[in-house]
């Protein structure tokens, strides 16, 4: 008789078997080509980007949230009547997606992500939303991935740092531009400008916090 192989916690992790998990709630997607459909969020805890104004950085230090099962985090999902899960962060793609994506993908699920795409892209993914910033560069393959381009502005410098990026995506991915939401008042005429100018790019604004919804 062949004896069950029991592993570690930090070795489930590592196969992708659990997973931290910050936080994970069903809501409205507030922001980019999703903007209004009933989305379940899965928000992994680890980020070695560390963006100045990022809005979650509770996520950022993974050893500070719980390690689910993703049997776990699957059976949670299929509570709720919605299919589309996003899968975001902090960074998730810091972790191995194969086998919680197989698992959504199994209960009728269509998989988003939302990556700054500084890592190996893993797992069955139905849709990339390719965020970059400036603090650490995607890995060459998120260009050639990405479905959606979503470059949040600070500083009107930005605007001229997505342009370069975009230059690098394929024909057909969607171009978005959204300003820092502390920064909104002041970033998104600015914006508005660019877009009327720029009519390839479209306007992204993070409506679940003007109607104060996670």
């Amino acid at each position: 008789m062949v004896k069950h192989l029991e592993y570690t916690t930090k070795e489930k992790v590592q196969k992708g078997l659990s997973l931290p998990v910050m936080e994970a709630f069903y809501t409205i997607q507030g922001e980019g080509a999703f903007s209004g459909h009933a989305a379940y969020f899965i928000r992994l805890a680890g980020c070695d980007v560390g963006c100045v104004w990022c809005d979650v950085k509770e996520s950022w230090e993974q050893d500070k949230h719980p390690v689910l099962d993703i049997e776990e985090i699957v059976e949670d999902a299929k509570k709720h009547p919605g299919r589309l899960a996003i899968i975001t962060g902090g960074e998730p793609l810091m972790h191995q997606l194969g086998p919680l994506t197989e698992m959504l993908k199994n209960e009728g699920f269509s998989i988003n992500i939302e990556t700054s795409g500084t890592h190996q892209f893993t797992g069955h993914l139905d849709y990339v939303c390719l965020s970059p910033k400036k603090f650490k560069a995607p890995v060459d393959e998120a260009y050639d991935l990405a479905d959606e381009f979503k470059v949040v502005v600070y500083h009107k410098s930005d605007i001229k740092w997505a342009l370069g990026l975009a230059e690098k995506l394929r024909p057909e991915c969607k171009l978005y531009i959204q300003p820092e939401w502390s920064k909104r008042s002041e970033v998104t005429p600015m914006l508005v400008d660019f877009v009327k100018e720029n009519p390839e790019w479209q306007l992204s604004l993070q409506t679940h916090k003007y109607i104060d919804i996670p």
